[in-house]
């Protein structure tokens, strides 16, 4: 029934790629039009698997709906938000917790300037949020929780 089907012989990681968080591999050779069905597959049950803690919720004072302006703040809360998803994050509890950012003087505003304690923390301290001018203030709350998977925002 097979007879002429052409199945991948290799599948190996391209070295040169490598790094802590990073690998890519090369598995060839694909009858036409199947690598991109191998590779979906692959690519939607590695990323069903994913374990992490990420923010849930976002509470940012003075917004009344994700569209708003913020006065004193450079950025709108859409642009805020979309920030707020790249702050890695770690959870060592199981349960969910609100975190907090309260900044009041003007200047970037970075993960660096998330509150932390013994139960959360911030992997990546660089990553930008937001920008606050003069005489402007941003208090933001955050839910963070644990789970698995891709979960897409409703």
């Amino acid at each position: 029934m097979w007879k002429g089907f052409q199945k991948p012989k290799r599948l190996a990681p391209e070295l040169e790629s490598l790094t802590e968080k990073y690998a890519r591999f090369s598995a060839q050779p694909f009858e036409r039009g199947w690598g991109t069905t191998v590779g979906n597959a692959l690519r939607r049950a590695l990323l069903s698997s994913i374990e992490g803690a990420a923010i849930t919720a976002v509470k940012i004072e003075g917004v009344l709906h994700e569209f708003s302006s913020i006065a004193g703040v450079v950025e709108d809360a859409t642009d805020i938000i979309l920030n707020l998803k790249q702050v890695p994050i770690k959870l060592n509890t199981d349960l969910p917790k609100t975190i907090y950012v309260n900044v009041e003087q003007p200047g970037p505003v970075t993960s660096a300037q998330i509150e932390e304690d013994a139960d959360f923390a911030v992997l990546d301290k660089s990553v930008y949020i937001a920008t606050v001018s003069e005489g402007g203030k941003l208090q933001i709350e955050m839910r963070v929780k644990n789970g698995r998977g891709y979960v897409a925002a409703d």
